[in-house]
């Protein structure tokens, strides 16, 4: 899936409501499991987490414009 140009996946685990996530923006790849017992609220908390992540991005470019962030300015630039 994607959100905001960042591939992302959402898929169950053995453990009933339980899901596991995964997304990369740049350099960082970003992990951990969420309890849900509809995948659609799984991927949605998913999408919360990757705006999150988008926003403090933006926060540090702005804050340190010259700064080498390994790609993050292309995954903002980049995205939709």
């Amino acid at each position: 899936m994607t959100h905001k140009g960042v591939e992302f996946t959402v898929s169950m685990t053995a453990v009933p409501d339980v899901w596991k996530w995964q997304f990369q923006i740049g350099p960082q790849v970003r992990s951990g499991k969420t309890e849900a017992k509809l995948q659609l609220l799984a991927v949605r908390r998913v999408q919360s987490q990757i705006d999150r992540e988008l926003r403090k991005l933006a926060r540090a470019h702005a804050e340190h414009p010259g700064a080498d962030d390994h790609g993050a300015q292309r995954a903002l630039r980049d995205q939709p």
